[in-house]
Order: C-alpha cells, then sequence, then structure tokens
C-alpha cells in the first residue's frame, strides 16, 4: 500500500492584492484609487509562476462575498452601513453572503460567479488545487444572502428574535436590546463620507458578537462587525449543548459547503474551528466526504490541547502548527535570548504525537507579521532555516503566502490595517510583490538580484521538498542528542535525517548569526539500520555542494554560514 502524500505545498494569495498593479497606496484609499485585483488577472501566465515554486494548491482568500464601504448597489447588491465594517475594502472575515462572490474581484460584476469559475478552472488546467476560506463562526452584521439557490432558507431566517437562545436559532439574541456601534470608531477615515456613517446601526434585538461577546454594546476592540453563529451551545447556561435533533444552521451550512464543492473547490481553510463545537465538524465533514472523498479540510487552531479532538473527532486533515512550530522557529528566526531549537523537539515529541503528519506549517499567512518586517526579522534572508525546517520536519504540508519569496516587509497602515502585516482590510497594492508582477508580466522583471536569489530559494526548497521521496514521505530520526557533545553544537543547531528505503537526506539547519563549523554523527544504531559504512558523499540539494566522510562512524564535517542549511542526500 502507497504511503499516504500529505506533503501539499500551498500558495496563500488574496486576489484582491495579488493582480493589483495599482502603486497609489493613499491611506484609507478607495478601490477607484488605490485599485483592486481581478479573478482575471489570475491568468495562465500567473498561475504557471506561482507553480514554479513547486505549488500544488492555491489557497484564494476572499473569495466569498464580505461586508465593504464600497457601494455596489447599481449591480443589485445592499450596500452595507460602514459603521459595522472594518477598513474601506472591508474583512474577508465578515462574510455577508455565503452564495456569493466578493464583486471588487470581478471585471464585468454581473458576472461576477462566471468569472470566479473561470480562475477556478484555469487553476485546475495548471495542474494546481482550490482552497478557499469557511468562515463558520460568525457573519457580518448584514449579512443577507441574495442570490442564494431557490428553496434555500438564509442563515437567521425564520429565528425567534423574542428568545436569547434557541437551538433552532442560527443566531444568538440580546432580548429587548438594541446594538450600539462602538464609540470612536471612525468608519474609513477622516476622508470616507457616507450618509451612512452616523455612528448608528438598526439592529434590534441585537445579536452577540463574533468573539462571544453576548452584549449589545461591544468594544471597539471586539469583533464588533460580526455576529456570532448558533450551533445548538448555550453559552449563558454553562454551556449546555442540544445536538439532537441536529440544529437547522447546521444543515444550512453543510448546503453552503456542498454548493462550493461543486464548483470545483478542493478543500477548505477553516477559520477559528476552537470557537465551534467539534460535534458538528465530526458530523460534516464525513457527511461532505461521502459525496467528495478528496474535499481537503484545513482547521485554523491554536489550542495544542485540542489538536488530537479536532483531527480523530471533528476529522480534519490537517491543523495549524502556530503555536507549537511557528512560535519557536520565531524566536530562533528573531535571535531572541531564550530560542533554543528544543522547542523544536518540543512540538514532534509532545505536541503533536501521531499526528504530526495533519499539521500545516508556515512562516507567513495573512494573520501574521511579515519576515522581513523590523518587527518580525527585518530581513528574509533570516528565516532561511526556518523555512528549511518548516518545509522538511516532517511529512505534511507547507504554506507560503504571496510576497513572502520576495520579501514583501509590509511596513506601513493601510486605514485599518497595522504596519506589520499586508492589509486585509484595505484596498492596496504590494509593493515588492509588485515587483514580480512586472505590469502584468509575471516574469520578476523588477525584482532586485537580491529578490531574484530569494525566490530562487524558495522555488528550489519547495521544488525539493515535493520531488525528495525521503521528505516527501520519508522517516524522521533526530539527531540532536547524537550530537550534543561535538564541538560546534549549540541550541540555535537542529539535525536531523529525513529517509526512506531508497533515500536518505540530512538536514542541517544553522539559526546562528555566525558561521558554524561542526563534524555531524549519525549513531551507531541508525547507521546499522541504514546498512552504510565507510566512505560516504553527500550532496546539498539545494546548491548541488559536495561533502565526503571517508569514514561515516567518524561522521561529516560542515561548515554552515550564519542563518543558512543543507538538505544533504548520501
Amino acid at each position: 500500500m502507497a504511503f499516504p502524500d500529505h506533503k501539499l505545498i500551498i500558495y496563500q494569495l488574496l486576489p484582491r492584492l495579488f493582480g493589483n498593479a495599482n502603486t497609489t497606496n493613499k491611506y484609507y484609499g478607495s478601490v477607484e484609487e488605490n485599485g483592486s485585483g481581478k479573478f482575471n488577472d489570475i491568468n495562465e501566465k500567473a498561475l504557471a509562476g506561482i507553480k514554479s515554486l513547486g505549488i500544488t494548491h492555491i489557497f484564494y482568500t476572499g473569495i466569498i462575498e464580505h461586508a465593504t464601504m464600497t457601494d455596489h448597489s447599481q449591480f443589485g447588491i445592499k450596500i452595507d452601513d460602514p459603521d459595522v465594517v472594518k477598513g474601506r475594502a472591508g474583512s474577508p472575515y465578515a462574510v455577508k453572503d455565503y452564495y456569493d462572490v466578493d464583486p471588487d474581484l470581478a471585471v464585468n460584476v454581473a458576472n461576477r460567479m462566471a468569472e470566479f469559475e473561470a480562475m477556478v478552472k484555469r487553476t485546475h488546467d495548471a495542474g494546481l488545487k482550490v482552497i478557499i476560506d469557511f468562515i463558520p463562526n460568525h457573519v457580518s452584521r448584514t449579512y443577507a444572502s441574495d442570490v442564494k439557490p431557490d428553496g434555500v432558507k438564509d442563515i437567521g431566517e425564520g429565528d425567534d428574535v423574542s428568545k436569547s437562545f434557541d437551538p433552532k436559532n442560527d443566531f444568538y439574541y440580546i432580548a429587548g436590546q438594541a446594538f450600539q456601534v462602538p464609540q470612536g470608531y471612525n468608519p474609513g477615515g477622516d476622508e470616507f463620507k457616507s450618509t451612512l456613517k452616523d455612528g448608528l446601526f438598526e439592529e434590534n434585538p441585537a445579536k452577540a458578537t463574533g468573539n462571544d461577546v453576548f452584549s449589545a454594546s461591544p468594544s471597539i476592540n471586539d469583533w464588533f462587525e460580526t455576529v456570532k453563529l448558533n450551533y445548538g451551545v448555550d453559552y449563558l447556561s454553562n454551556h449546555r449543548t442540544y445536538f439532537d435533533p441536529v440544529p437547522p444552521l447546521w444543515e444550512k451550512l453543510f448546503e453552503i459547503l456542498d454548493y462550493w464543492a461543486k464548483k470545483g473547490v478542493d478543500g477548505f481553510r477553516c477559520d477559528m474551528i476552537e470557537m465551534v463545537p467539534v460535534e458538528f465538524w465530526g458530523w460534516l465533514i464525513p457527511k461532505l466526504k461521502a459525496v467528495y472523498p478528496d474535499l481537503i479540510f484545513i482547521g485554523e487552531a491554536y489550542q495544542v490541547w485540542q489538536y488530537g479532538r479536532y483531527i480523530f473527532d471533528g476529522k480534519f486533515d490537517y491543523l495549524y502548527d502556530k503555536v507549537g512550530l511557528y512560535d519557536g522557529l520565531k524566536k530562533l528566526i528573531r535571535n531572541e535570548d531564550n530560542a533554543t531549537t528544543w522547542d523544536i523537539n518540543s512540538v514532534w515529541n509532545h505536541q503533536c504525537v501521531n499526528m504530526d503528519a495533519n499539521m500545516l506549517r508556515f512562516l507567513e499567512n495573512h494573520d501574521e507579521e511579515r519576515i522581513a518586517n523590523p518587527v518580525f526579522a527585518g530581513n528574509a534572508w533570516l528565516a532561511v532555516p526556518g523555512m528549511i525546517v518548516t518545509a522538511t520536519l516532517n511529512v505534511g504540508p507547507v504554506m507560503v503566502y504571496s510576497g513572502q519569496e520576495v520579501g514583501e516587509p509590509a511596513g506601513h497602515s493601510m486605514g485599518f490595517s497595522s504596519d506589520t502585516r499586508t492589509s486585509i482590510f484595505d484596498y492596496c497594492g504590494v509593493p515588492e510583490h509588485q515587483k514580480w508582477l512586472s505590469n502584468g508580466n509575471y516574469d520578476g522583471g523588477l525584482l532586485s538580484e537580491d529578490q531574484r536569489h530569494l525566490r530562487s530559494f524558495y522555488s528550489k526548497l519547495l521544488n525539493v521538498t515535493r520531488s525528495s521521496d525521503a521528505l516527501r514521505i520519508g522517516k524522521f530520526y533526530e539527531l540532536m542528542v547524537a550530537n550534543e557533545h561535538q564541538p560546534g553544537f549549540n541550541t540555535r543547531l537542529y539535525i536531523y535525517l529525513r529517509y526512506t528505503d531508497s533515500q536518505r537526506v540530512l538536514v542541517v539547519a544553522n539559526f546562528n548569526r555566525n558561521e558554524q563549523n561542526i563534524t555531524i554523527k549519525l549513531p551507531d544504531d541508525l547507521l546499522n539500520q541504514l546498512t552504510i559504512s565507510g566512505s560516504v558523499q553527500f550532496t546539498d540539494l539545494l546548491s548541488d555542494t559536495k561533502y565526503t566522510s571517508n569514514n561515516i562512524v567518524e561522521g561529516v564535517s560542515i561548515s554552515l554560514p550564519a542563518t543558512s542549511g543543507l538538505l544533504l542526500e548520501f
């Protein structure tokens, strides 16, 4: 039986950002001023450029229609109240119609769904698979589907709003109280004008807010633009559950995901899964996979102690490894005083036992700081050893975020966003990515030589990770204990072997800010298992540099430049 291939190489991009060649980047700029990428921008040439990095899946973020300050009413789309929208473009995680796509992404808004479907077809024709978001915990305060299929009952339709909680309701209500917009919120900045920008939003009774705030007056720091969905959990009565019969919301969400799967979507990245009962996932995912056996479910998760429940009971294929590997690698990349590669050992040896293949690894995504931003590392090259570990530690998937491969630092707020992340709330371009975009040529024509080298590193690493059986499906053997007494060893080095019966790759990552020289030894039991002895030649899969051990029992001597790594095949 073939070993299951979990080594997905995922490229996350926001179409609104990806194809936008506009360089204005005005603070709180409108779509007319700052521009927006389109579905059509992701053409055959763009897809070929993405695939050349070794990518197998594209995670298209911000596809589904969400609340926005932009007026699309001429196309029959109800205008949103800016007092409950974050950013001029709006948050992709405040969905307003689960059966529609973001009109900003269409060249012809009236033809927006067909443009999305054409992008899906182009992606598949390029040999890539499509992942989109599913935001199960909350929707926008203005949620109402105006294009849902005939016979489909909308979320919230038929709720008994006189009840704070009812398992048959889709929302939670604050009975007898009207919603209050948080004081001090200035939607769209000082220049944004709208007759609806008045500090008021009509919602009576108020609905509970997305981050579990059961108050009619959420604070400006709450997810006040969203409303919490009701899965049959009575939060105000000791979290009592009502799962039998299945709550109506569960069936509605099944119909929504079935709708997108029918359009060719190959997987869903599920937002904040721990805010939704695991029983729902254990019901939903097998039900969908009975119809679409190859459908992939990725969960955004942060509670390490809950991982097993969401994988084994909730039936997720993969979970974010943020709290474990990402956090440990970030400390090492930043050269923090308490950073140690033993934190990496803790991830696979404790946190993810029997689940390592199910952990999605990354160093950037839309929620995290850009590596090249001064608050993180300030230099994209400092993440090289971390990226090597991220991609090769085990057989699970790896994800990169559009712009990461050319060292995009973000670095300035575009309105609602911070200055350490590329904004998902505002209309903007991504300056360093635009150099690869190269006015729609998608050839990196405007990249600096340093950026070309960085993108080449990512391409080489990710392609090798896919093509090498040892890295893609091989076993793992940590070599830290075997080398901790070797001259040159310290806890800013991480050393391990990935291997199959036919291929072996020795991985060495140097997080030190200086060159490190060490003779790496393989323990006798491993040498016996691999049946190797005598003289052995090693070839670095990243650079083709050769290393030779005249007697493998004595180890192989290597010199590692600062913040670098080797993938030594032998």
